[in-house]
């Protein structure tokens, strides 16, 4: 693993599964900036989304990690950010091709559907593989609106 500063958040039902991304990350010597939730009392999944998506967006953290429910309310939301490209990954291999392809710069991971062990392959994955550039770079330069 190359980088080295991440932000990270959810929403109420992504909270143990956040604390066990981070001990991963901090065990692998990652710093980590947690953005909440911070307990599994109900919150809204955009307040978390919106301060990760930020955080990555102004440079301050080179990835983000984004979970909630089913994870289109986070990656929702941080799409909304216009230098953003937050993936919704499900298994390990869609975490590689967000990055391969789309060059993502978040994981959106759905806290209600994904296994312990795949969530961590998912992490793993995402902050492993390159952007490859070439025909996926002239797609990615198309995004953006301005």
């Amino acid at each position: 693993m190359n980088l080295k500063k991440i932000a990270i958040g959810a929403d109420h039902t992504g909270f143990h599964k956040k604390a066990l991304i981070i001990d991963l990350l901090k065990k692998t010597g990652y710093e980590v900036k947690d953005f909440g939730c911070f307990s599994t009392e109900s919150m809204d999944y955009p307040d978390a989304a919106h301060p990760v998506a930020t955080a990555v967006e102004n440079g301050e953290f080179e990835k983000g990690i984004l979970l909630c429910g089913t994870a289109n309310g986070v990656v929702i939301t941080a799409n909304k950010h216009q230098d953003i490209r937050a993936g919704l990954a499900w298994t390990p291999e869609i975490a590689t091709l967000i990055r391969q392809h789309n060059d993502a710069n978040i994981v959106c991971i759905p806290s209600r559907f994904t296994t312990d062990v795949a969530m961590l392959e998912i992490v793993y994955n995402f902050l492993n593989t390159e952007f490859e550039g070439g025909r996926h770079a002239a797609r990615v330069e198309k995004i953006a609106l301005s």
